[in-house]
């Protein structure tokens, strides 16, 4: 067993990266299709990762072994989702000259391309920055993208306000280090180093992180009590705003939600945070640093599988990590505010923004941007961006939202659409509208089974089955993933199906929508083909005895699996004699 003070090697690899330059520009020069081991792990913190599209592998070669197909994922960092029509169109063309032709909304508001080969990379990053865009810092060990509500409420000023912190954190917790530059937007020939993503003042010195970053992966979201559209309680760090005559004063802040697993071990475990306390608005950023100063101190660098702040708050308690974060911000800290999330807003449809101009969400299955057969949504927000350059917001939920619109727009947005075959927001199920898979097979390295490619066929069967029992329009959360790492956020939503193994996955049960509570295992190794016939029997049980308002996450928690198993048992039981 490793020393608490032993580091891991990607520990050591980061000391000696040269503030992530390593090898990255002198393979990029390579005509080897893949780089090595230690340049993988430094590249994520540019905002890319390397993978193996397991669908495109080659024959078997001498030794009875398949080729590895090789490409990257290059993921855009785009703070609380907001970019330009302009913006949109230039990831789209990237997608269609260097990648596999979609691209896909994630989770935390960003997008990313697939299917970018390795002699394409340095081109596609110094493209995503031309538009003013930048990948550093989408993945890696640090500060990811800082997720917010996105709506453009502005008949009020707490959404624009919140977006503009979004912005601010974003700012000052990117890397400085000037590799990013270095390598991505010096011209080869003339030697001109462009700055763009990344801040016009980059430096070698990292004020923040140091010479080694965080321990891991760190996630900030800001939202409101009666919205919590971005899961403030999923992530490391969560900002609940808090109002008084439609004015922010300050915001209660949530600690240690991560919803990362290693199965074999069964030292991980996925948490959602916890409330730790309240600051006013003006003090909110230095509260942030301290605790991200904290975990960057005293968080696990030599178990990389426990090095989420989670499990440093999880080994400490709430009260000593309070009390450490209250030394690094030189002041007590309060308790927090009494209001806690009440509400979740998907902000699908038309909505007015309160200006006289209007919204319109349009929901997006998993996020995936792509023309296919008869669906041809990539050529329609294309004609959209072109002909009616809304504003574009991504959500957290994997949706696009076309802002600042005149009423004279609206049915020429809604034209388009219906002329390229994609279903507007009113027409598409509850069950399907509430759902979200990570991309899994065959791409993610992690992924055991499939998601993105299967969920829609088992939300098929959902709808069916729904209809047939006459709930058709109840709003549940399905999230699934390929593999136990929740990158779809799957362990506190009403329904998570989470791979196991090839072909099968946990179910849970008993989250809920507000994301404020963890979902608990109802059945293991359940077959793709099965997961509805599973969850039928509940959905039955809860049409019978739910009480009034409950939600079917709620009902379930309030049951429990013991209570859910017994009537499931009995109900198919008598169901086939």
């Amino acid at each position: 067993m490793k020393s608490p003070d032993e580091l891991s090697p990607v520990e050591g690899l980061k000391t000696s990266s040269h503030y992530l330059r390593g090898t990255i520009a002198q393979e990029l020069a390579s005509d080897v299709p893949s780089f090595n081991k230690d340049s993988v792990n430094l590249l994520k913190h540019h905002g890319t990762y390397q993978q193996d599209n397991r669908d495109d592998r080659k024959a078997p070669n001498r030794e009875g072994k398949k080729d590895k197909s090789f490409s990257m994922m290059v993921r855009t960092k785009i703070p609380g989702g907001k970019l330009t029509s302009d913006q949109l169109l230039a990831q789209m063309d990237l997608c269609d000259e260097i990648g596999n032709t979609t691209l896909r909304i994630t989770t935390r508001q960003g997008l990313q391309l697939h299917g970018v080969l390795k002699s394409n990379l340095k081109h596609t990053i110094a493209r995503i920055n031309e538009v003013q865009l930048s990948t550093l810092g989408a993945c890696g060990d640090v500060n990811r993208n800082v997720m917010c509500c996105p709506a453009p409420h502005d008949g009020d000023p707490v959404h624009a306000e919140m977006q503009a912190l979004a912005d601010q954190l974003a700012a000052y917790f990117a890397p400085r280090t000037t590799a990013y530059h270095e390598i991505w937007m010096t011209d080869n020939a003339t030697g001109t180093e462009e700055l763009v993503g990344g801040g016009s003042n980059g430096h070698e010195i990292e004020p923040i992180y140091g010479n080694r970053y965080l321990p891991r992966k760190f996630k900030m979201a800001i939202g409101l009590p009666g919205d919590n559209c971005v899961d403030v309680y999923a992530n490391d760090l969560g900002l609940l705003a808090i109002c008084e005559n439609f004015e922010i004063v300050g915001y209660n802040i949530v600690v240690g939600g991560s919803f990362g697993v290693t199965p074999s071990a069964a030292k991980t475990f996925p948490a959602v945070a916890k409330r730790l306390t309240y600051v006013p608005k003006e003090q909110v950023l230095a509260a942030c640093q301290a605790i991200l100063e904290v975990q960057r101190d005293y968080g696990n660098r030599s178990d990389r599988k426990r090095a989420r702040m989670k499990y440093l708050i999880a080994d400490w308690g709430l009260d000593k990590f309070k009390a450490k974060v209250e030394e690094y911000f030189g002041a007590p800290l309060p308790a927090p505010h009494p209001e806690d999330v009440v509400g979740f807003d998907d902000h699908i449809g038309w909505h007015p923004q309160g200006t006289g101009k209007w919204f319109y969400g349009l929901n997006v299955e998993n996020g995936r941007i792509k023309d296919e057969d008869s669906f041809q949504l990539k050529s329609a927000l294309r004609e959209i961006c072109h002909t009616l350059k809304p504003a574009i917001r991504l959500t957290a939920h994997q949706s696009i939202m076309f802002c600042d619109l005149t009423e004279a727009q609206k049915p020429a947005l809604e034209g388009i659409l219906v002329r390229h075959g994609v279903k507007l927001s009113h027409e598409i199920s509850a069950v399907r509208r509430w759902s979200m898979a990570c991309p899994a097979m065959p791409t993610c390295g992690l992924a055991v089974t499939e998601s993105e490619r299967a969920l829609p066929g088992i939300i098929d069967q959902f709808e069916t089955e729904l209809a047939r029992l006459g709930l058709p329009d109840e709003v549940f959360t399905v999230r699934m993933t390929g593999c136990p790492n929740g990158c779809a956020r799957p362990y506190n939503s009403d329904v998570g199906l989470v791979g196991k193994t090839l072909g099968k996955y946990t179910v849970f049960v008993g989250g809920r929508l507000l994301g404020d509570r963890l979902n608990v295992v109802y059945k293991d190794l359940v077959p793709e083909a099965e997961v509805v016939p599973t969850l039928m029997p509940l959905l039955v049980y809860f049409k019978q005895e739910r009480q009034p308002g409950e939600t079917f996450g709620d009902f379930c928690h309030r049951k429990g699996v013991a209570d859910l198993a017994a009537w499931a048992e009995q109900y198919t039981t008598q169901a086939a004699s």
